[in-house]
């Protein structure tokens, strides 16, 4: 098998980050972005989706924690396209529920290469408009945040990652406790690319009838 792997670099004025990518791997990870609930959402994602993965920011977290989650998306879709190359005989597709608690997380993924975002919170309203309680308060999760994490920076995460690793990406939650929300989407969406990612072993060049995606 050809070796799946990545390093990235991302280094601006707000930001200084380093992420490492084995889309093979057995779900180890070392995660220090400095933000605690984050690098529990990473190591998740890592551990469901069997990606070993590095990743060390060294963000302006005095301002927030905007800039720190975001260049971390980037990075890391930036890494998944890179290895993924040119995506010869992966899956392509793929679709996951995954409960925590009271929480259930859908996820809708197609490597595409067209990056589309679409979410949907516990408001039940659409996160891109409107004007729910939910929407206000916390991006469409039940509280504003986790910790020092921004609960909205979730699925500002998942665009972000979406946007740089070309995929198109659905993704709805529900729950009562944002914890339980955000971890549920963070386990959903490993779980579904690393079935997008598999290799069918029943062919050989990419899933697309243009040829490449």
């Amino acid at each position: 098998m050809t070796d799946r792997s990545a390093a990235v670099t991302r280094e601006t004025a707000e930001t200084d980050v380093e992420v490492t990518l084995a889309v093979d791997g057995d779900g180890d990870s070392t995660v220090d972005t400095g933000i605690g609930f984050f690098d529990h959402m990473l190591e998740s994602f890592a551990k469901h989706g069997l990606f070993d993965v590095t990743v060390r920011c060294d963000g302006d977290l005095d301002v927030d924690d905007h800039h720190t989650v975001e260049d971390v998306g980037i990075a890391l879709g930036q890494a998944f396209a890179e290895a993924l190359g040119e995506k010869r005989a992966i899956e392509r597709f793929a679709d996951r529920r995954v409960p925590l608690d009271e929480a259930v997380a859908s996820v809708v993924l197609d490597v595409s290469g067209r990056p589309l975002f679409e979410f949907e919170g516990v408001s039940g309203s659409r996160a891109t408009g409107g004007s729910s309680r939910a929407q206000r308060s916390g991006g469409a999760f039940s509280q504003e945040s986790v910790g020092e994490f921004t609960s909205v920076m979730a699925r500002h995460f998942f665009r972000t990652f979406a946007t740089h690793a070309g995929l198109t990406l659905h993704c709805e939650v529900s729950g009562e406790n944002a914890h339980h929300e955000i971890e549920a989407l963070f386990k959903g969406v490993a779980r579904a690319l690393d079935d997008a990612t598999r290799i069918d072993d029943r062919r050989s060049d990419t899933p697309s009838t243009k040829g490449e995606l």
